[in-house]
């Protein structure tokens, strides 16, 4: 086992995955720019180490500071988060040849599922369903308008190494193809310095449903079991829950089969998760890969009882999986709401600021997972996400009111939030009813703001 790691992030993330370090007896460094100085993961590392100025490209994107820093204080593995550095073979390539251990898949998984292009063709050849598109090279106008009619509108571009709702368009007739395209393409660009597009049959209002996945470096891939990340804003996760009321146990079973038979595919050895989108007529399709722990993750451990990151962890290490797929059962109902320093009322617009007063929720099966605390300053740096509320109830019901009432406590001062606007969420008689996709939030209450 690691005597010390490295956490090559920032906020929650970091936070928890010290947590979880300490509790196995390993040491931890936590990186932090000039602008999180005083953070909260800077403050319960045993080590912290400055690498560079506020913006991310110079200092959580900093490979070479980060590598350096890693190298300084001896440690032998870097946990990566999510976001950020999560999911780049090439830091990945570069921490195998300094012998540090990267604590996360191989670098050809992050490789080959980081390409949505690229992944679908390998799902593809394994016989997993895959959304109906043309993830080649786009020639020029006329072929992209080709391949879209031979697809039918409406269709999604999408960018090849896309995440967190970047480079995608939904395209509904011919007449703006084109501008869509070089739009996606621009911004896919800016954002991944790759602006390879791709089309896919554009599924409306889908049920976005995932499965985690965990594999050990002996052949041995299991999964956690579903998590509904339907609710959705502008392609971007607002609440989660586990498991989805919308699949029937068949259903869930059969998904889960083809998830571990995705991760198969490409001999995955560490946690990650299948995404699938569902029409209303419960036909799945493959969506893509994430190679990395997820922000939701907290939901499956609240049913499974897994600690997802201790698992990824030994599994580094060079352990085997603990357990076997039927060991691994459901246990009531879980619910996520992503607090973000927002003001839903202004187009969510982020609000940085200093944190004035705070009052977090508390009582049984109440978890909540945030680098914030009474006094301390909200960047203007990084992504709004400033605690993530998770809820267990013994069912959907019990776990409602659990979070409804844990929303009616949470009290953050000196910056707005989305607090109100999740708690209209789950006071909302559909998502009571659990009728709802990835078309909520738009129709029932994004809308009436």
């Amino acid at each position: 086992m690691f005597k010390k790691i490295l956490i090559a992030n920032r906020g929650e993330i970091a936070v928890r995955i010290i947590r979880a370090c300490r509790e196995m007896g390993i040491r931890t460094v936590a990186v932090y720019s000039e602008g999180d100085r005083t953070a909260l993961h800077a403050q319960l590392a045993d080590e912290a180490v400055c690498i560079g100025p506020s913006p991310s490209k110079d200092s959580y994107l900093n490979i070479q500071n980060i590598i350096s820093a890693t190298v300084l204080t001896g440690a032998e593995a870097i946990h990566p988060g999510f976001g950020f550095l999560s999911e780049n073979s090439k830091f990945a390539s570069i921490c195998e040849e300094c012998k540090i251990k990267f604590i996360g898949p191989k670098k050809e998984c992050i490789e080959l599922m980081g390409d949505k292009a690229k992944a679908r063709e390998i799902m593809k050849k394994s016989k997993v369903p895959v959304v109906p598109g043309f993830e080649g090279v786009i020639k020029d106008e006329e072929h992209l308008k080709k391949e879209s009619q031979k697809i039918g509108y409406p269709v999604m571009l999408k960018a090849a190494s896309g995440g967190g709702g970047k480079g995608i368009r939904i395209v509904s007739s011919e007449e703006e193809l084109i501008k869509s395209y070089n739009s996606a393409k621009s911004e896919a660009e800016n954002a991944f310095g790759d602006g390879t597009i791709y089309i896919e049959k554009y599924i409306v209002n889908p049920h976005h449903i995932e499965f985690q996945i965990l594999g050990d470096n002996f052949g041995n891939i299991i999964h956690l079991w579903d998590r509904d990340c339907s609710i959705q804003r502008k392609n971007q996760k607002v609440l989660e829950e586990a498991p989805s009321t919308f699949l029937n146990d068949d259903i869930r079973k059969s998904m889960g089969e083809v998830a571990v038979k995705a991760a198969k595919s490409v001999n995955y050895n560490s946690v990650g998760t299948i995404e699938f989108l569902v029409d209303d007529d419960k036909n799945f399709y493959f969506m893509e890969m994430n190679t990395r722990i997820q922000v939701e993750h907290p939901v499956t451990e609240a049913i499974t009882g897994v600690d997802i990151v201790k698992e990824q962890i030994n599994v580094a290490s060079g352990l085997s999986l603990t357990f076997k797929q039927d060991d691994v059962k459901i246990n009531g109902h879980a619910i996520e709401c992503r607090i973000n320093a927002e003001d839903p009322e202004k187009n969510f617009m982020p609000c940085p600021g200093k944190i004035e007063a705070l009052i977090m929720p508390g009582g049984h099966g109440i978890r909540i997972d945030s680098g914030m605390y009474a006094g301390c300053t909200i960047p203007p740096y990084y992504d709004s996400m400033i605690a993530k509320l998770i809820v267990h109830g013994k069912d959907r019901n019990e776990a409602i009111m659990k979070m409804k009432r844990s929303l009616w406590e949470f009290v953050v001062e000196g910056v707005n939030t989305n607090i109100d606007l999740q708690f209209d969420i789950l006071s909302n008689e559909d998502f009571e009813k659990g009728y709802y996709n990835t078309g909520f939030l738009k129709d029932k209450l994004v809308n009436n703001l």
